[in-house]
């Protein structure tokens, strides 16, 4: 090929990908994307093959950004979950702990804005002395013995579980997959032109190793942790999911206290998947009082002792 039409080829295809971005819907980018080559390349501005690899690219930037269903959602954190447990064991000593967890669960969700998923929300302890908590966008939340006994009441259990349910409800796990899914496709789709144009090397097996890394993007999304915004906004969210529950939202900072005193400087366990507590009890602190409730943590004291005592 000319090298002057190869380089035309390339700047028409970097000024398109701006373009892409501006589009809301997946299918739109797609057609769009495609559309445009084939138009390129019967104009001459582009050679055919150039255009066919552009047009095939476009479909994995649409199959990467195509909406995620609550079905594929709860099969991904069920996947997600089947990696947790590899690495722990369940806790099954104390039937009745895991029972009152769930039923804390319940009386947030049932309160919450987004009260149904797929399969529900679940809650399982972790035989772990480790101090950690994982949530999968299936609606699993996996809480540690460790981190159960550096609570000291109901609503400091409430607040960790209320966390968790915020990574799930905000949709942190399926938005970085569809982050990296959408990488993975730009990757593909800048390397495929210049593949065809020397190496002749397939699409198609671009496109298979893009595919096969979302398996791989959501282990190293627990093994990693979320970002500092998106612990951030799970705080915020959690704490307004205790006050509509009528648990104290202060018990949120409670309990990063709490940890910061059990856990410090120590580098795995919750300060490897978190923020430093110090930092989102300073986030935290600044809407708190936003989120104003009676006081009735002692109604559930007892509840929680006898609890915490029998397990």
């Amino acid at each position: 090929m000319n090298s002057k039409i190869k380089r035309t080829g390339f700047i028409f295809f970097g000024a398109l990908l701006p373009f892409l971005g501006l589009l809301g819907a997946c299918q739109t980018m797609s057609a769009v994307a495609s559309a445009g080559a084939q138009i390129a390349g019967g104009l001459g501005v582009i050679d055919q093959e150039t255009a066919d690899a552009i047009s095939k690219s476009s479909d994995a930037i649409g199959k990467a950004a195509e909406d995620i269903t609550p079905e594929q959602e709860y099969y991904i954190g069920r996947a997600v979950g089947a990696n947790i447990l590899a690495s722990y064991k369940i806790y099954t000593a104390a039937p009745g702990l895991t029972t009152y967890l769930n039923r804390i669960c319940n009386s947030i969700v049932i309160n919450s804005p987004r009260p149904e998923i797929y399969n529900g929300y679940h809650v399982m302890i972790l035989d772990s002395t480790e101090i950690n908590a994982f949530a999968t966008s299936g609606g699993h939340i996996f809480i540690t013995r460790g981190l159960i006994d550096c609570t000291d009441s109901e609503d400091a259990l409430a607040a960790v579980i209320a966390h968790e349910i915020s990574h799930i409800q905000l949709q942190h796990s399926i938005k970085a997959i569809r982050t990296s899914r959408i990488t993975q496709a730009l990757l593909v789709t800048g390397g495929s032109a210049a593949d065809v144009l020397t190496s002749g090397t397939s699409l198609g097996e671009l496109t298979d190793i893009f595919d096969e890394s979302v398996g791989e993007i959501v282990t190293t999304m627990v093994n990693n942790g979320y970002s500092q915004s998106q612990e951030f906004d799970a705080d915020n969210r959690a704490m307004s999911l205790l006050a509509s529950a009528g648990y104290d939202p202060s018990s949120l900072i409670t309990m990063l206290r709490a940890l910061e005193k059990n856990q410090p400087g120590h580098p795995g366990g919750f300060n490897k998947t978190h923020p430093a507590p110090a930092r989102r009890i300073s986030n935290a602190g600044l809407s708190v009082n936003n989120y104003p409730v009676e006081d009735t943590r002692p109604y559930r004291q007892t509840r929680y002792n006898t609890v915490i005592k029998d397990r």
